[in-house]
């Protein structure tokens, strides 16, 4: 079962380090038929990856895009800007059983990847099982309720 909604596109960010891995799941996307919006970067240049995380989580957060796919080098950058959120659940993955795990169990809504430590063959196979795989909600959606700070 997809996590895509219908008329919603995912989102895309990253940093330099995960721009060339970015590319190649637009291109992944693309093929799958899949619409997408590039918050950035848009080139290897040195550059903070807050700088697009954000974007990208403000537009998870007000149902512009879902799910959200980000990349950095190690992807807890990344990860750590865009889980300062609220509403926004951003789980590193690095083989497709966490990425299953954080949808089931988590409701992940932001796919983050380490774009340094997996090949680009591993990465499509992880956001294959993320935007396939639904969240079981009920033992676990009372664990989500309290994941915010209020």
């Amino acid at each position: 079962m997809s996590i895509l909604k219908n008329g919603v596109k995912v989102g895309l960010c990253s940093d330099h380090a995960g721009y060339e891995l970015k590319n190649i799941i637009e291109g992944y996307l693309e093929a799958r038929g899949i619409e997408y919006v590039d918050f950035g970067t848009h080139s290897t240049e040195s550059c903070d990856y807050p700088d697009y995380a954000h974007p990208c989580a403000l537009a998870v957060e007000a149902g512009q895009v879902y799910p959200g796919i980000a990349i950095c080098g190690t992807g807890n950058g990344i990860g750590m800007t865009l889980n300062k959120h609220q509403g926004i659940r951003a789980a590193l993955c690095w083989e497709e059983d966490i990425a299953r795990l954080a949808r089931q169990h988590n409701d992940a809504n932001v796919l983050v990847l380490p774009a340094r430590f997996i090949s680009p063959e591993k990465a499509l196979s992880i956001v294959d099982v993320f935007l396939d795989t639904a969240f079981e909600g009920g033992r676990h959606q009372r664990r989500i309720d309290k994941m915010p700070v209020k």
